[in-house]
């Protein structure tokens, strides 16, 4: 017999407030790369200097970069776990349910890799998601002592180079003919089917980035997310949020003085070009932008709970409701907007126009969220996700 969709409690505003913000951060640094792909990325951005460029590079830098997909791994452990524990109240948790569930979510990025943009990362949390629903009953000191081994574990590197010379897989090969110009005349002037050809290899070259550097972030904060959820914290997060508030504080002080430093003040220093600091100091700064990250969910908590600012956040909740939606959409508006079947604007526009197009497609979305929520139950690929995962055709429309 089907497993029958569980009829939750009333969403939690917040948690969907997290998720819009966290898809605002996300596309912020995304269409940078959408913009000038890695292999042209600091050629592409030396040419820019004038004083609102150089003051967007240094936003991204302070504000964005590595901060949101932590985020955004958190709030997908924790969805994990809200959706297991109404499950298991019903004595009908499932690992199946599960596996099923992230094999879709898994065909969604493979059809976002080759048909939208090659920076996806539905197919890392389709598998460490999986990894994660394993963890469901296991204790809970467990599972944050992972989160925390995971996270601080130094050599993934060395194993992800071991993994690599096993299987004879060489990522440097997939564009060692490409250069910056050449990817450029392929995006705007190539057609689709060169497209897909080159974000098929941008992927698998891309490889050693996503599992050596964001799947490590991305497992820990599922399993934080897990431990959060299992501790129902979010039955009672204003509380939790109060709880916390003085070691917060005194963590994003701390790292905020190291990444100001790292940002502006070490690579300066000679001892930053030896390969053993370099890669410490490197490692300190993740660790300080995972922190400024959870800053972020922690001060719009605080605000939602504490301040007037309700009134102001709460529309990011219909961008966070339709959060695959949404993420998707803004691979299409991407391509659209650089590559050959649209306008064309790869490497045309500045750091500040970027910027600024990234905020005006996020209020679009958040504004065509609102509408589509209006008639609707859930955002469209949420929809399909759902009915999938329950192999029924379910309900969409509003009464």
């Amino acid at each position: 017999m089907n497993k029958q969709p569980i009829k939750g409690k009333k969403r939690i505003d917040v948690l969907d407030v997290f998720r819009g913000f966290a898809i605002l951060g996300i596309f912020v640094v995304n269409i940078v790369i959408m913009h000038s792909t890695f292999l042209n990325q600091d050629e592409f951005a030396k040419q820019w200097t004038s004083n609102i460029d150089q003051i967007s590079q240094k936003i991204l830098q302070l504000f964005f970069y590595t901060k949101f997909f932590p985020i955004f791994s958190l709030l997908f452990g924790l969805g994990i776990s809200m959706q297991a524990l109404k499950m298991l109240n019903k004595n009908n948790l499932s690992f199946s349910f599960f596996a099923r569930r992230m094999l879709i979510l898994f065909l969604f990025g493979v059809f976002h890799i080759v048909f939208l943009w090659s920076g996806d990362v539905l197919n890392l949390y389709a598998i460490l998601g999986l990894l994660t629903t394993l963890m469901i009953k296991k204790s809970n000191q467990l599972i944050l002592s992972l989160s925390i081994i995971f996270f601080f574990f130094p050599f993934y590197d060395q194993l992800l180079e071991y993994t690599f010379n096993l299987l004879n897989y060489k990522p440097e090969i997939y564009l060692s003919t490409h250069t910056g110009e050449t990817i450029n005349q392929v995006i705007t002037n190539g057609s689709y089917l060169d497209g897909i050809q080159l974000r098929l290899l941008e992927y698998l070259s891309n490889i050693p980035m996503l599992f050596g550097f964001l799947a490590p972030i991305a497992i820990s904060m599922f399993l934080l997310g897990l431990y959060l959820g299992k501790n129902k914290i979010y039955n009672s997060l204003d509380i939790f949020i109060q709880k916390i508030k003085k070691p917060v504080l005194i963590i994003a002080i701390a790292t905020n003085i190291y990444r100001v430093l790292f940002l502006f003040v070490i690579p300066k220093y000679e001892i930053y070009s030896t390969d053993t600091f370099r890669s410490i100091f490197i490692k300190l700064m993740i660790l300080s932008d995972t922190a400024m990250g959870l800053f972020y969910l922690w001060l719009i908590g605080w605000l939602w709970y504490n301040s007037k600012f309700k009134a102001v956040l709460s529309p990011l909740k219909y961008a966070g409701r339709m959060a695959l939606t949404n993420y998707i959409m803004q691979s299409l508006i991407g391509l659209v907007l650089f590559s050959s079947i649209g306008f064309k604007l790869y490497e045309t526009l500045s750091p500040s126009a970027t910027l600024l197009t990234a905020i005006v497609v996020f209020i679009f979305q958040v504004i065509i969220s609102k509408i589509w929520l209006t008639y609707y139950q859930y955002g469209p690929l949420e929809w399909v996700w759902r009915c999938l995962t329950y192999k029924e055709l379910l309900k969409i429309k509003k009464r």
